[in-house]
């Protein structure tokens, strides 16, 4: 026997149930397990993703025999309800809602009131004694049906809306009569007409396919594309379409609608946490018309509210609430987000899913489950995704802050950083010693601004993206960085940007979001990480099950402290180029550079050695035992070198050498194409003195660490960049050499390795 293409819902009792989101979406999968929960859910039923992928198989035509099913289900909500579709005195209203398997919040269509016409309006007026909530029904009706299905542009509904608030002198939906209603739905209808040439239909069958229809078109519509894009949703999986008897929140001040999580979605905490309105429909709530009343007097003190909450005003129904989301949190054992409606005194549930949450609520709520003996460690561990714990290891911006966001870039680097804006890597690095914390904003950067980056709270860039050298540095360092913020025009010249309306000056505060890569003007607070409590407890789990041992990179002392504490077991790539910008070594970097004869090289390197191997040890005190991959020299070396004459001309006066052998020199090393070229191995095979001085380092470093504080220090030695195996065992000899005559010159055994 062939599987049916319509599941039913209702009267506790269902065809599905919650392991059937594959074929009835997620919506229509825990409407069916609500019901067997014996939870109050308003009947309905459920059309398969399987007719969606039929549906676009054959020309958008429906498969044989789902008339006769959608007839049948139908019959069956007729009979739960005591009313009839249709029908001019008794109508039955639906609502018709996409359901796809994985939750595509908002991406999709909805109608409500899906059965209203000239005549059943008449029917349900009669049957609530509220002419007003009639005609508030039959108009929003008008406007989603007109939207979603026969493609009418909604601002002309909501421009009516508006002018006829304006004209009564009123502020609110609410405040309109049922004669403003009434006239308003005439001005809806002669609107469809001329927009479309047909009048608005009639027919509720007419109806309720059109709507079908529509919801399985929204699959295709282009922010569902975008969003399954994103997301990684496959275009095959299809939608179902949810049909259900409407239950009306707008129905006077003893209804409501509301959205609510069973635990704070954003710190975890377990509290239920929710919003709802009194007298309005379920889109009401979330497209901000009007503004939310909390559910509870909790939640009214944490959002310093002066609005009544549920728990206030209708007691009862929110004890109903307490009592169902204790039920489904329970049996689904996960934080839920949960859709409701008050019908006369009367909770109804809408919806149930899994609730979306922050890095740290996801944190706390796996940790608290465990604990309250809802799951098991290893579903602990799995309910965490690996790149929200990438959020909680740097700084996040105060939620409770506001914000007033000017512009969006690339989300480069997560974390949050304020400061005071600048433009360039000097004044950055001036601000800094004078202690001032200060977001480095430039057009593009380079290795020259390294320096600047590196006592930066965060980067700012107008240009590069995701892998840019501003987003890699950024990265590298653990530092906040948005890049590609198209939307800014930045005057190095007069100290400034703008942003639209907004100019900002040198000197002026701005906050980045790096998670988000949002730019928010002026000071918001960030917290910095907190790696115990929760965090700890859930890492320590994450040990039990993992097989993979984790390096991290680290340049620097810092770097190697905040590894450590992050739980790195060691450093896979210390890379020793980031060290020669720091401070005065650059200028002995470039004497070296700059030097005619490898005498005059190794000068300069003899002042860089005591500054390299104070890093090394920094570093191999840090990690203490742990193994240390340390690179040895890798950018070309005009990378180290001054870019414009004005540059140029700053270096010639510090170091004492004529601009035009500076710039010859400078002319001399640029690589055509940097990556490749003259760097890597074939700097230490052209200049061996460089090698030769940062692998003493490195083992005068860790023989003194090993005789002076008896860490056992196994030096790991990259060779980089190696095209050949000839360049490769030529550098193994050199470094070898320098390392055994390190060890004999300070009577010391030692295990280093070379690669």
């Amino acid at each position: 026997m062939p599987r049916p293409w319509v599941y039913f819902f209702g009267n506790g009792k269902a065809d599905g149930k919650s392991d059937m989101k594959n074929l009835l979406g997620g919506k229509g999968a825990n409407l069916a397990e609500m019901n067997l929960l014996g939870l109050p859910v308003p009947p309905g039923f459920t059309i398969t993703t399987e007719v969606c992928t039929a549906f676009y198989q054959n020309d958008k035509k429906y498969p044989e025999g789902l008339e006769e099913e959608v007839k049948q289900a139908l019959a069956q909500v007729e009979a739960i309800m005591g009313v009839r579709f249709g029908d001019a005195k008794q109508p039955l209203l639906l609502s018709v809602r996409s359901g796809a398997r994985a939750s595509m919040p908002g991406m999709m269509d909805t109608i409500l009131n899906l059965g209203l016409n000239d005549e059943t309006v008449q029917g349900i007026i009669a049957r609530s004694g509220d002419e007003r909530f009639g005609y508030d029904s039959y108009r929003r009706f008008i406007q989603m049906y007109s939207d979603v299905v026969l493609d009418v542009d909604r601002e002309f509904f909501e421009h009516q809306i508006e002018e006829r608030k304006e004209h009564k002198k009123v502020r609110l939906d609410t405040e309109l009569s049922a004669q403003d209603w009434k006239e308003l739905v005439a001005v809806f209808k002669k609107h469809v007409l001329q927009m479309t040439g047909k009048p608005f239909p009639e027919d509720p069958k007419d109806q309720l396919w059109g709507a079908v229809g529509a919801v399985f078109s929204s699959w295709m519509n282009k922010r569902a594309i975008e969003y399954r894009r994103i997301n990684g949703i496959p275009e095959e999986w299809g939608t179902a379409v949810n049909v259900q008897a409407m239950v009306f929140g707008n129905m006077g001040s003893d209804c409501a609608t509301g959205v609510a999580f069973t635990r704070d979605p954003s710190t975890g905490e377990r509290r239920f946490f929710g919003e709802f309105l009194v007298n309005a429909q379920g889109e009401d709530v979330v497209a901000g018309i009007r503004t939310p009343q909390p559910i509870n007097v909790a939640g009214k003190k944490a959002d310093n509210s002066a609005l009544p909450s549920l728990e206030e005003v209708m007691p009862a129904c929110y004890r109903d609430l307490v009592e169902i989301y204790q039920k489904l949190e329970k049996h689904y054992r996960d934080m839920q987000d949960i859709e409701f409606t008050i019908e006369k005194g009367k909770v109804w549930m809408l919806q149930t899913r899994t609730g979306k949450r922050t890095a740290q609520a996801a944190v706390k709520i796996a940790v608290d489950m465990l604990a309250e003996g809802l799951i098991d460690r290893k579903t602990a561990v799995l309910r965490v995704n690996p790149a929200q714990l990438d959020q909680l290891l740097h700084p996040t911006l105060d939620p409770k802050a506001k914000q007033l966001v000017i512009a969006k870039g690339l989300p480069a680097s997560p974390g949050a950083a304020t400061g005071k804006v600048v433009f360039s890597a000097e004044e950055a690095q001036h601000q800094s010693e004078k202690g001032e914390k200060v977001i480095l904003v430039r057009l593009e950067t380079s290795p020259e601004d390294i320096h600047g980056m590196h006592v930066a709270e965060g980067i700012l860039t107008a240009r590069g993206g995701m892998t840019s050298h501003a987003a890699v540095v950024a990265r590298g360092m653990g530092k906040c960085c948005v890049t590609g913020c198209g939307d800014l025009a930045i005057s190095y010249k007069e100290r400034r940007m703008s942003v639209g309306e907004h100019v900002i000056q040198q000197g002026d505060w701005l906050t980045l979001n790096g998670s988000t890569g949002e730019v928010i003007l002026g000071k918001v607070p960030t917290i910095e990480p907190e790696l115990s409590g929760d965090f700890g407890t859930f890492m320590s789990w994450v040990d039990e099950f993992r097989r993979l041992k984790v390096r991290t990179n680290a340049d620097t002392p810092h770097d190697a402290k905040v590894a450590r504490r992050f739980g790195a077991e060691g450093i896979g790539l210390c890379r020793t180029e980031h060290m020669f910008f720091e401070g005065e070594r650059i200028d002995a970097v470039r004497e070296m550079i700059l030097a005619d004869d490898r005498k005059g090289r190794e000068k300069a390197l003899a002042k860089i050695l005591p500054m390299q191997k104070g890093d090394f040890k920094g570093i191999f005190r840090e990690m203490k035992d742990l193994p240390v991959t340390i690179r040895l020299l890798d950018p070309p070396l005009h990378e180290f070198l001054p870019h414009t004459d004005e540059e140029i001309q700053q270096v010639s006066e510090k170091i004492g050498l004529p601009f035009e052998r500076i710039k010859k020199k400078l002319e001399a090393l640029h690589e055509f194409n940097p990556m490749l070229g003259h760097r890597g191995c074939r700097l230490g095979i052209s200049y061996p003195e460089i090698y030769e001085m940062q692998v003493r380092a490195i083992m005068e470093a860790a023989c003194e660490l090993a005789k002076d504080e008896g860490f056992k220090i196994i030096p790991e030695i990259m060779i980089p960049l190696v095209g050949h195996v000839n360049e490769l065992a030529y550098m193994r000899k050199v470094t070898a050499e320098t390392c055994e005559k390190v060890l004999k010159e300070k009577g010391a055994q030692l295990t280093y390795l070379i690669g």
